[in-house]
C-alpha cells in the first residue's frame, strides 16, 4: 500500500502543477482580455471606439483616462467573473457578423445600451463609483446645474446611470423605447369609464361641444384635467376648466399667467366658453378669466391616474435629456421658460410631437412657479 502511494505522488504533483498552470493561465487570459487594446480589436468595436475617443473619459484637462474595463467590468470577484463569462456572447456576435455594418450596429445599439444601463442600475453604478463618489465631491466647485442636481440625486437615491448615459458613447435612437410607454398608456386608457373621477387625455385629442355631434370644436392637449359627468357611446362628456387672457379666446390655459396649454378652441366654439371669475395678474398687469367649457371626447383616450402620465414623461426626460444634461429638476425653470427650453432642444432628441407635448406639460406642472398647483388643478375648483 505504501509502495502504491509512493508511485501515486508524482501523478498527484503533475495534476496539481497542471491545475495551477490552467488556473494561472486562465487568470492571465481573463485579465488580458480586459485591456482596452483587446476590447477594441474587434471590427464591430470601431464605432463605439470612435464615440469613446470623442468623450471626456478618453481625453480631458486632468489627463485621466477611463479604460473600457473601468466602466464595463466590475471589481467584485463574483461579478467580475460573471461579466467575463457573459462577454462570450460578444465574441459570438463578432464571429457571426451581427454588427458588421453601420446599419446593423444602429439596429442593435438601443438593446445593447439598455442592457448596460440595466446592469449599472442594478449595481448602483458600482463601476462609476469606483472613481466617482458623492463623499469625495466638492459640490461647491461644480457647475451650477451639477451643484443643484447632485444633492437631489443623493437624497432621492438616484444612481449615476440615471442621469449620465451619454458620457462615453453617443445615445442610441430612443424612438422604440419612447413608444413603449405610450403603448402602456393606451392600454390603460382602454378601460371602461363609469364614474366621475377626474380624467386626463393621454395625447392630443379633438373634441366636440358636449351633446353635439357636429365637427370638432377644438383640440385638447395631453394631461389637461377634465371633470366628467356622462359616459355614452364611447364618448365622455366633461367640463374643462382653465384660464384665458383677456381678449384672447383661442386658448384655455391650465394656470393664470402661465403658457400651459390645456386646449385650443375653434372660433365658432368660443362663444360657448363661460367666464366664472376675473383676476388681475400682478406680474404682467393683465386680466385673466377663470373659464369653463363643456366638451365631449373619445373615452378611450382618457386615463384616470395622471401619475402614469408623469411617469411616462419622466422616463422620456431620463432617456432623452439627462444623458447630456444630467439631472435637471423641473423646478430649475419657470413654466413659461420650459416651453422655450424644450422647443430649443427638440431637434437633438428622438421625441415626436406628442412626446414633446407631454414632456413639456410635465416639466411645466412641476416648474419653480407652479409648486402651489403641482398636486392637481381640481383642488382649486
Amino acid at each position: 500500500m505504501k509502495i502504491f502511494s509512493k508511485r501515486r505522488w508524482p501523478f498527484i504533483a503533475l495534476i496539481a502543477i497542471a491545475t495551477l498552470l490552467v488556473v494561472a493561465g486562465s487568470a492571465v487570459v481573463l485579465h488580458k482580455t480586459s485591456d482596452t487594446a483587446f476590447c477594441v480589436s474587434c471590427h464591430s468595436m470601431s464605432r463605439p471606439l470612435a464615440e469613446y475617443q470623442g468623450s471626456i473619459h478618453f481625453q480631458n484637462h486632468a489627463g485621466i483616462r477611463a479604460e473600457c474595463a473601468d466602466c464595463h467590468v466590475p471589481n467584485e470577484p463574483l461579478a467580475w467573473m460573471t461579466t467575463k463569462l457573459g462577454a462570450s456572447k460578444d465574441l459570438l456576435g463578432e464571429l457571426t457578423g451581427k454588427l458588421d455594418s453601420e446599419e446593423q450596429y444602429n439596429a442593435h445599439k438601443l438593446a445593447m445600451a439598455e442592457s448596460v444601463w440595466q446592469k449599472m442600475k442594478a449595481s448602483d453604478s458600482a463601476t462609476c463609483r469606483s472613481c466617482h463618489s458623492f463623499a469625495a465631491m466638492d459640490m461647491l466647485g461644480q457647475r451650477p446645474e451639477a451643484r443643484k442636481a447632485h444633492p437631489v440625486a443623493l437624497k432621492s437615491g438616484e444612481t449615476c446611470i440615471d442621469c449620465h448615459r451619454g458620457v462615453a458613447h453617443i445615445l442610441p435612437d430612443m424612438r422604440a423605447s419612447n413608444a413603449s410607454g405610450a403603448a402602456q398608456l393606451t392600454a390603460l386608457a382602454a378601460a371602461a369609464k363609469t364614474d366621475n373621477r377626474p380624467l386626463y387625455p393621454i395625447s392630443t385629442q379633438p373634441f366636440t361641444l358636449a351633446s353635439h355631434d357636429g365637427p370638432a370644436a377644438g383640440t385638447l392637449f395631453p394631461a389637461a384635467e377634465l371633470l366628467p359627468y356622462r359616459h355614452k357611446n364611447g364618448r365622455t362628456e366633461a367640463q374643462l376648466k382653465g384660464w384665458q387672457q383677456d381678449g384672447s379666446t383661442g386658448a384655455i390655459y391650465a394656470a393664470k399667467g402661465k403658457r400651459i396649454i390645456s386646449a385650443i378652441v375653434a372660433p365658432e366654439a368660443a362663444p360657448q366658453i363661460k367666464i366664472l371669475a376675473t383676476e388681475e395678474d400682478s406680474q404682467t398687469e393683465t386680466s385673466w378669466h377663470r373659464v369653463s367649457l363643456d366638451i365631449a371626447v373619445a373615452s378611450d383616450a382618457l386615463i384616470a391616474d395622471r401619475d402614469k402620465l408623469w411617469q411616462q414623461a419622466a422616463s422620456l426626460m431620463t432617456a432623452n435629456c439627462t444623458g447630456c444634461h444630467g439631472l435637471t429638476a423641473p423646478d430649475h425653470y419657470t413654466a413659461n421658460q420650459w416651453t422655450g427650453v424644450i422647443k430649443g432642444m427638440a431637434s437633438r432628441t428622438s421625441l415626436d410631437t406628442e412626446q414633446l407635448r407631454l414632456l413639456t406639460r410635465y416639466a411645466q406642472q412641476y416648474a419653480s412657479d407652479m409648486k402651489s398647483t403641482a398636486q392637481g388643478e381640481h383642488h382649486e375648483k
